[in-house]
C-alpha cells in the first residue's frame, strides 16, 4: 500500500492545474481508490482498498471558507488553474473566496466533485486521463 511520504512526494510535483492528470496517474498507479481534499487547511484523505486510509497533514495556515458560493467565478477561475494559469495555493485561495469547502476524487471514473460548506455537490468534472 501506499505511504504519507510517496502522496506527498507526488502532490509536490503538481506546480499547477495542468499538472493534475500526470499526479492522477502516479497515485492511482500506488493504489489510491478515492480521497478527499479540504480547502480549510489542506489536509488529505486518501484511500486505497480493504478500508486502508493515509491521512497527509495540512500544508498551509488555516483558510475560511466564505458562506457565500460564487459558482460563476469558480468555474472561471477553476478553468485558469486547469490552463496552468495560477499555482496551487492560489487555486486553494480562490477556492475558499467562492465558497468550495472540499474536492473529492474518484480514481474508478476518473471525477473530480466539489462541495460547498452544506455538502451539496457545485460541480462534477472528467479527470483527462
Amino acid at each position: 500500500m501506499f505511504t504519507a511520504e510517496q502522496l506527498k512526494a507526488a502532490h509536490s510535483k503538481v506546480k499547477s492545474g495542468a499538472d493534475f492528470p500526470a499526479y492522477m496517474r502516479e497515485i492511482k498507479e500506488l493504489g489510491v481508490t478515492h480521497y478527499e481534499a479540504y480547502v480549510s487547511d489542506g489536509r488529505i484523505d486518501y484511500h486505497g482498498n480493504d478500508n486502508y486510509t493515509v491521512q497527509v497533514s495540512e500544508r498551509y495556515d488555516p483558510i475560511q471558507i466564505a458562506a457565500q458560493l460564487n459558482v460563476t467565478l469558480f468555474k472561471a477561475e477553476l478553468l485558469a488553474h486547469q490552463q496552468g494559469k495560477t499555482d496551487y495555493i492560489t487555486f486553494i485561495r480562490m477556492c475558499a473566496e467562492n465558497g468550495i469547502e472540499k474536492w473529492k476524487i474518484r480514481m474508478d471514473d476518473m471525477t473530480c466533485t466539489y462541495y460547498d460548506l452544506a455538502q451539496n455537490e457545485i460541480l462534477t468534472e472528467q479527470i483527462p486521463q
